[in-house]
């Protein structure tokens, strides 16, 4: 039978991007995974970054049932209660002036509508990024995004630029101390973004933790900062929340650590639970700008009733369980754990991010902070075989980073196999090598 699905595997799908993991998954419950031939899999990525209440949720499966059974879909201009709904419960879980909702599906949508917006609204069309950022694949989203997937494909979006991203661990720009100095970084980028533009900067779309960039955090005050870059250049700065949204960092949204507040703000992931279902929300005023230059997103899926019910659950949860406070107190066991592995494992070069969004980068050397492809290979497939599924990203000039993001109401004792297995793996990949 295994034969047989791998066949049809290799002569029917379309491969898009790295290898399948060679497990056929049978069902999912809670942290774990399930495959075909019983194993279990201690899933430490929340599905794609995005089951943050696990797998297979009780009340997201009876609010699935229940909502598809009475409206799944409408005509794109009709309206149901759980859209409205969501829309007002998001704003109110927002900081002024973020108060209008665009309900979408998938992230790399919410940004390519966010975009749209801001060309729109500002009458330009330049966008600046960060040079590690991933916003999506299509196209305005694909021409923001740097980490991967930009050659082969003809010409970008016209008007993309990107800045140096804040890498504390590898920085480019240095004090005295030879610690970043992210404030000469940040001038030199926009010096570079001043040359290069013809004068018509549009926005900054930029992730508040760069994930398949490595998990790099920028400093406090990065984003006041940047926000002040934005502000002396007439641009709107959009933030994309896609894996940091909705209480995964410990906060409700990972922007509130810096008191900025984002132009527009994207969500997507997390806001669905594993779900297709996404998010734009700005201010009135921009709205109103918009609409007056005659805005159009008019998608099939765009307020969709069944995924806005499902939104509407995901906070119901997260507000009565508290799972923001669950975030931090989790991570702080998470990051335990992970200092504990550096200490027995001189290949671990680094630990950070926030709350449970935890990024492990591996080096062969941690003077020179060497990086080794083959590394981080053989941990990873030395997790799975032990039960636990790990990604990890693998960038020019950086280490093997591991995205760790297991769901908010995982168990204490969850995150402790977890760590356990992936201590293991890294010691028996480095006695291989």
């Amino acid at each position: 039978m295994a034969d047989s699905f791998w066949g049809d595997v290799d002569r029917h799908l379309v491969r898009y991007g790295g290898a399948f993991t060679r497990e056929i998954i049978d069902h999912a419950e809670g942290s774990f995974v399930f495959t075909e031939d019983g194993r279990r899999i201690l899933d430490f990525t929340s599905g794609q970054m995005s089951a943050i209440l696990g797998h297979a949720h009780p009340e997201i499966v009876e609010t699935v049932q229940r909502q598809v059974r009475k409206l799944d879909h409408l005509f794109s201009g009709m309206l149901s209660r759980p859209v409205v709904d969501l829309a007002r419960r998001l704003a109110e879980t927002l900081p002024a002036p973020l108060d209008k909702a665009l309900l979408l599906t998938t992230g790399a949508e919410s940004n390519e509508a966010a975009v749209r917006m801001a060309k729109l609204v500002t009458g330009k069309h330049e966008i600046v990024s960060f040079a590690r950022s991933w916003h999506g694949m299509t196209q305005a989203a694909a021409s923001a995004t740097y980490s991967a997937g930009r050659k082969g494909y003809g010409p970008a979006a016209p008007g993309n630029f990107a800045i140096p991203a804040p890498n504390a661990y590898r920085p480019d720009f240095t004090d005295a101390d030879g610690e970043l100095d992210w404030r000469r970084q940040l001038d030199f980028g926009f010096e570079m973004i001043d040359a290069q533009s013809v004068g018509s900067l549009a926005a900054c779309l930029v992730e508040p933790i760069l994930s398949s960039g490595g998990v790099i955090e920028p400093p406090p005050g990065y984003f006041a900062a940047l926000a002040e870059k934005c502000r002396e250049r007439g641009m709107l700065l959009i933030l994309d929340e896609a894996q940091t949204g909705l209480c995964r960092t410990g906060n409700w949204y990972a922007f509130e650590r810096d008191g900025v507040v984002p132009d527009i703000l994207t969500l997507s992931k997390t806001l669905g639970a594993g779900l297709p279902l996404a998010a734009v929300l700005t201010s009135a005023e921009i709205e109103q700008e918009a609409h007056d230059r005659g805005f159009l997103f008019f998608t099939t899926h765009v307020s969709d009733p069944l995924p806005a019910a499902v939104g509407n659950t995901v906070l119901d949860v997260l507000t009565r369980d508290r799972l923001d406070a669950r975030a931090l107190e989790l991570g702080s066991v998470l990051r335990r754990g992970l200092e504990e592995i550096a200490g027995r494992h001189e290949v671990v070069g680094d630990i950070r991010g926030r709350g449970l969004l935890a990024g492990v980068e591996l080096v062969v050397d941690r003077e020179t902070k060497r990086s080794s492809d083959e590394l981080g290979a053989r941990v990873t497939q030395r997790c799975l075989e032990l039960g636990l599924h790990m990604n990890i990203v693998q960038l020019p000039g950086m280490g093997g980073v591991f995205r760790i993001a297991p769901p908010l109401t995982a168990s204490e004792e969850e995150i402790a196999l977890g760590v356990s297995i992936l201590d293991q793996a890294i010691g028996d990949a480095v006695k291989m090598m």
